[in-house]
Formats: C-alpha cells, structure tokens, sequence
C-alpha cells in the first residue's frame, strides 16, 4: 500500500526543468518505455538530489524498557551509545538476520521512533573567503598599526587596491591569496577584522573546467561555392521559428563546421541559444577550441569527466541563462537552455549516441528531433557516413539533405604557412584551386586507398600483423619525419571463426549472419535463431585445417610496431589508457606537438581529429565489425573505415591509406576504399529491405539477466511462448521474434544474459498493455543486436 506524506518544504524554488523539457520527459517515458523517475534524473547534474532517509531515535519509555528480546537488547545498546542512527547505519552495524521484526515490536512499544529526515545534496555551490575594507582607511588608522608589521602592511595593501577601484566596495580579494601574498595566517587577518578595519565574507567561486585556458579569436572565413550552396537553405529555415532537420552530408575535412558555426552566429544574432553535441568525449577539447575561438566567454561545457562540481556548475550557470551555448556528447541534449534555437549533431551515425546501459535508453538523434518538434529549434545532423535510416528520411524529403562534396584545405595564406612549416612546395599537384570567384581556395582529393589482401600476405609467406605495404609505408613516412596512425576496432576482442586460408567465416544457413563462439559450452550459436553447431574442425570451404578465433588488442600492436621500428616513438590511445581527467586531450596535444610518431588507437581516432601530419592510415584489420553477428556490421565497417581513413591527407603532405583485411570483396570495404558513399547505401539499403531492417521496420530488444544460466534461458523461452501467444491473441501481422537467444556477451559481472528481438514496423503494439515480469530490460530501437 502506497503512502502519501507530506511536503515539507520547496528544495529549490527555481524550477529544475523548462516547460518543454517537462514534455520531452513524457514523451521519452512512452517512446523509450522507461520509468519517469529514471527520465528526470538523466536530466540533472549528479549530486543534486536531497536524500530521503530513514532514522531511529529512542523514546523515553525506552528507559524503563521491561523484558527485551535478546535482538531488542542489542538494538537499545546501540542506540543508548551512539545516539539518533540511519536505518542502514544500525543494520550495518548490528548485522542481525532478525532486525526488521525485532525494530517493528520495538516501534510498537514506543521504544524507538521512526522519522524520515532529509539530507542535504552532496554536491554545493563553492564559495571562497574574502576580504574587503570596512571604510577607507585613514593615515592614522595606519599609524596606529606601526608596531603590527604585518597587519598595517596587509591594510596599506587594501587601500592602494581600494583606491585604484575607486572605493572601498568594489574590492574583494580572497582570504588564501591574501595570506599567500603577505606569508602570514588568518590570526593576523582576523585582528584586523576586530578592529573593525576590515570584513571577511564569502563568496561564490565558479568551479570552470576551462579556466587558464587561452582561446584566439577567429573570423568566419568566406565559404565556398558548395558551403554557401549547403547554408542558404539553412540560412532560410532560420527566419522561421518551425523546427527543421538538416542532414548535411560532407566528406571529411569538406568544412561541416563552419557551418555549424554560422548557423550557431546566426541564432545567437537572433537572441537563441544553442547545443553541439559530440560522440565521444574525446573529440570535446578539440570542438571547445573552435567554437570557443568564435563565441568567447559564451561557452558551456557538459560532460562526465568533470568533476561533479564543474557539473554542477555549468548546469546552475545554464539553467541561470549565462551561458549561450552547450558542447558535450550525448547526455547534453538535455542542457535546460530557455531560448533554444539550435541543435547540432556532429558525426551523427555514431552509436554512441544511443544510451546503452542505464535507462532511459534513449537515441540523443531522435530526442534531437523532438525536441525540434516542441521548441522549434533547427537540427543539423552532420556526417561523412550518414546513418543508412538518417540518409533514408532525408532520401524520402522527411529531412533536407545537404551535401559538401569536397575536401577543403583553406586559402592560399594558410597553404603557404603550412609549405613554411613543413619545408615543402606548395605549389603540389595534389591542392588544386576551386574555381573562378574563389581563386585564393584550395582543395585536395581524398587520400588513396590500398586495400591489402591478407590471405596473400599469408601465402607469400608474411606472418606479421602487418603487410608488407604498411610495413613499407611505415618506414617511409617516420623517414619523412611524418606521423602514422594504426586503428584497430576493439569491439572485436570476441572472436568469430574464420579460416586462414581462404577466409571462409562459419555462418548460420537460416539467418546470414556469422555464428559466434561460445567457450561454454564449445559451440557456436547464432544470435538470431539460436542454431547451435560444432565448432569445426575443418573448413568447409576449402578443406584447410587452419581455424582460428580472430581477435587482436591495440597492445599487441603497440609491441609490434616496436618490433619492427624499434627508434618509432608510439602513444595508445583507447578507453584503457583515458581513465583520468583530461587523459584524452594529453594524448591528443601530445600527438599533436610530434612528440610521437605512431598513434594506436580505436575508434575515438577516427572521428572528427584534423592532424596535419598524419600521412599514414593503416587499418590493422576491417574484419572484426565486419563478422560481428548484428544486422549493422556491414554499415558499421563502412562507417569506421571511411572515418578514420579520413584522418590521412589533412594537410598539403597529402597521404594514403592500407586497409589490411580478409574479406578485401565485401561491398562495405569496396565501398570504403572509393570513398563511396552513395554505392554502400544503394546495396545495404536493399539488404535491409529484404530482411525488414530498419528503416523498414523497427526494432525492440527484450534482455533478461540472472545469475543462474538455467532460470535465465528457462525465463527467455517462457516469455517468448507468452509474446507468441500474445500475437495470435490480438491477430499482430507482421510482428516478427528472434529468439530467445544467449546475448553476444553472455555474461556480465556473473549475471546471463538472453534476448527476445521484436522486429514489426509498430512492434510497441505487443508491448503497449502487456506488464514485463521483473527482469526484464526494454531497448527501444537498439544501435546493435549483440
């Protein structure tokens, strides 16, 4: 039975959400089917919360307490020592398996009396001494301190400052600096203080993660003819307040920013406020730097490597309205700005987008669109590998799309400086001018691509990580004094088995996809159907007995490039080294200062980074998203190739690019190598439509985890018979399930993990009125199957 108690007071008589985040919290609660109270917390800065708690004091008669229980003995001892405790405290601390029922008689007996206190938030805002003068001091106050050496100098001080500001109450200055200043303590402070000379306060200090640092300022540079081509039509939308989206389709280093940037300009001119939003926490130094450079002192920043203080900051300043312009990855979507008037999802194909573990599971793309629908705010999505459902919707007209075709490297000024600094003609064949009315801009191709067939390596006899091209171009480019990058995609730790002869990957027969290697059990299961088969001890294919679990770390290929190039200066960048604050861009200024020549790294290298030394790309392996057993493998690989492949050729060095694979056929690296997008949409646009992928149908991801492997199967299989049932009840056209299968990871911190998979163009029809048993976790459109 539910109880109703009463408010005691307002915690903050602000309010935490705007009126449209109040309906976006509503709408995430049905579309995402998470509780609401998770919804609204994902909205607010950790720490903020006031805790409700539960605490036990003794009451009098607890004094003439007559025949207690062993149990209640033990409880009134504790409480006669240690005063008023928490429920949890005296729980934790008694350890009794009967405390509950010996805690109710005693509550019964008016012994001990409940009370829910609250506590303060853990999280506050910072606030500092400070010193400032009571009145202006005069000559004979100063006299008066002749024999107090220290106090007079520390008043002199003040009223120079005081007179420079031109009176007394302009001038505060931090109790620590003072002291600091002066090689004294507060005692001497605080004397003058009782003389009445001088005041100590406090005051508010803004905890600001980009405080010491240095921003230039830019001017927008005149765009190109295919940038004022892609801004006109978003120039246009911003006289209106109706919410439009934008794909804006650009190969790497075509200038998306700039865009985003006079768009940004545009509605702040306008008194709107605006969200950029990052994949990867790792490119938000970098994004900081640009806009920071256009909009200075106009900046906030949201992310979760601050400390909860900084978070908490930001949110406060926000919410405060001074601040017009939020950059963070997903989670600040949510920033509470009032006048919102601009979304900008930069590298929006990436999964990253899509909250994966902690509800509300929600896409910051679709939360993007909705919250263009309820304010009116304009979205850009930006991407060189648009998601194939993005490019879809814009294909269909739902949104504009826009394109940038080519690859810009700046005006002859910064062409020249670059020649200056890396002691090379400018005049290359590679950078080409774009055109009459634009002579002063230069532009280059994409890099190359080599694609390297590793089942030939095999055969010639090269047993190395990497081909003979890379270790050639390797040589060649740490000769040039250049800079290399390795990538290797590390959602490939599991393996999946595949033949070293002639690359044949074992695959389910009823689904397409690639079985996957299970260590218990030996076996090799198909996520979507769950077929079992042997592990084999041939190849099917060609007979060859060489089977192999294909997998390799970023460690492993740092070992080997010290290997092969012993004198090659190597950094690592992945989430195994970037656990501290700011590890990201240590590593990033690092690289960029040529204090390394090889970067390996996954793949946050292969977004949005501009390093102009970098004229090597080597793709240690493009199979390991490739063969993973989810329906977005093949897009995946095209995405990630294309990305990091982008990172070569940034500057008038030019570069190329090895993609090391053993599936050099499939469409998705074919595509890649000719930076292509437009041929991997048309042949992966048409797989989804056979199989009724999104975005011809959506999908919905039922997981159930527990620690016993038999009731989690036996539990998977028992709802998959109710959803069956369910569907012939209510007569479901068209409403598919896969499975229930054993996750790809089947276990996670000692809990199974099985999945259902509903795949209908409305597959929430089943799930609308039907009340999941405890459990059971709800994915709405999942950014992967595994």
């Amino acid at each position: 039975m539910s109880v109703t108690r009463d408010i005691l007071g307002i915690v903050d008589p602000q309010p935490v959400l705007t009126p449209y985040q109040l309906e976006l919290m509503r709408w995430i609660q049905q579309y995402y089917r998470a509780p609401l109270h998770a919804v609204a917390w994902s909205m607010f800065p950790s720490g903020i919360s006031w805790q409700a708690e539960t605490m036990l004091h003794l009451e009098e008669a607890a004094a003439n307490a007559t025949a207690p229980s062993k149990d209640e003995y033990r409880i009134l001892a504790l409480l006669r020592e240690r005063g008023p405790l928490s429920l949890r405290q005296a729980e934790r601390q008694l350890k009794m398996p009967g405390f509950g029922r010996a805690l109710g008689h005693m509550v019964r007996k008016g012994w001990v009396r409940r009370e829910i206190e609250v506590r303060a938030p853990q999280v506050k805002p910072r606030l500092e001494a400070v010193v400032r003068l009571s009145a202006m001091p005069s000559d004979e106050a100063l006299a008066g301190l002749n024999r107090a050496h220290k106090q007079r100098t520390i008043l002199d001080y003040l009223r120079q400052q005081a007179q420079q500001a031109g009176g007394p109450s302009g001038v505060e200055i931090p109790l620590s600096e003072l002291c600091q200043r002066f090689a004294t303590t507060r005692v001497v402070v605080d004397s003058l203080a009782k003389r009445g000379l001088l005041q100590i306060g406090q005051r508010e200090v803004r905890r600001d993660p980009l405080a010491g640092r240095q921003f230039v300022t830019t001017e927008p540079p005149k765009l190109t003819s295919d940038q004022e081509a892609a801004w006109q039509p978003i120039a246009n939308a911003l006289e209106s307040t109706r919410g439009q989206v934008f794909l804006l389709h650009g190969v790497t280093g075509s200038g998306k920013t700039e865009i985003y940037l006079r768009a940004l300009a545009d509605v702040l001119r306008r008194g709107g406020q605006g969200i950029v939003l990052v994949p990867e926490i790792a490119l938000t130094p970098q994004t900081i730097r640009r806009f920071a450079a256009r909009f200075p002192g106009r900046l906030a920043v949201l992310h979760s490597r601050l400390t909860e203080g900084e978070r908490y900051d930001e949110w406060r300043r926000i919410r405060a309205d001074q601040a017009d312009v939020v950059i963070g990855p997903r989670s600040a979507v949510f920033a509470p700005l009032p006048r919102l008037g601009l979304i900008v999802l930069d590298e929006e194909h990436e999964w990253t987008y899509k909250q994966q573990d902690i509800p509300p599971l929600y896409h910051a793309r679709d939360v993007a669109v909705k919250l263009s629908e309820l304010t009116g705010a304009l979205v850009i999505l930006g991407s060189a590998t648009p998601d194939v459902g993005t490019y879809y919707h814009a294909q269909r007209g739902e949104y504009t799309l826009l394109r940038l075709p080519q690859r810009i490297m700046g005006h002859q000024r910064s062409i020249e400086q670059q020649a200056q600094q890396f002691g090379i003609d400018e005049s290359r064949e590679q950078v080409k001018a774009l055109g009459p009315g634009y002579e002063d801009a230069r532009y280059m191709d994409l890099p190359p691509v080599e694609v390297v067939d590793l089942r030939s390596e095999l055969r010639a006899g090269n047993r190395s990580m990497f081909s003979r091209a890379l270790q050639d171009g390797m040589r060649a480019v740490l000769a040039a004094h250049e800079q290399v990058i390795l990538f290797l995609n590390r959602r490939g730790t599991a393996s999946f088995v595949m033949c070293r002869d002639c690359g044949h990957v074992v695959r389910c027969p009823r689904c397409e996809v690639p079985l996957t290697f299970h260590a218990e059990g030996e076996a090799l299961v198909c996520h979507h159907c769950n077929r079992r088969a042997p592990v084999p001890g041939v190849c099917a294919q060609c007979g060859s007995k060489r089977i192999k679990f294909f997998g390799v770390g970023t460690e492993a290929v740092v070992q080997a490039v010290h290997e092969l190039l012993p004198q090659a200066r190597v950094l690592r960048w992945d989430r195994d080294v970037t656990g501290g604050k700011g590890a990201h861009e240590v590593i990033l200024d690092q690289f960029m200062r040529h204090q390394a020549d090889v970067l390996v790294g996954t793949q946050m290298i292969a977004k949005g980074l501009d390093l102009p030394l970098v004229t090597l790309v080597g793709v240690v392996t493009a199979d390991t998203a490739l063969q993973l057993p989810d329906p977005r493998a093949a897009e995946r690989t095209f995405q990630l190739l294309t990305q990091v492949a982008g990172r070569a050729g940034r500057s008038i060095l030019g570069g190329r690019v090895v993609i090391q694979t053993y599936f050099p056929q499939h469409y998705a690296i074919q595509a890649a190598s000719r930076h292509d997008y437009e041929g991997f949409y048309q042949q992966e646009i048409e797989f989804r439509r056979q199989q009724r992928y999104p975005p011809f149908s959506r999908l919905v991801k039922l997981l159930f985890t527990n620690p016993n492997p038999r009731k989690c199967a036996e539990e998977a299989h028992r709802l998959h018979r109710q959803l069956e049932a369910e569907i012939a009840r209510w007569g479901l056209p068209g409403l598919d399930l896969i499975g229930p299968a054993p996750c790809f990871v089947a276990r996670i911190r000692g809990q199974y993990r099985w999945q259902i998979v509903l795949r209908s163009p409305d597959p929430m029809s089943l799930l609308a009125d039907l009340p999941l048993p405890q459990g059971w976790h709800v994915d709405v459109d999942p950014s992967s199957l595994l």
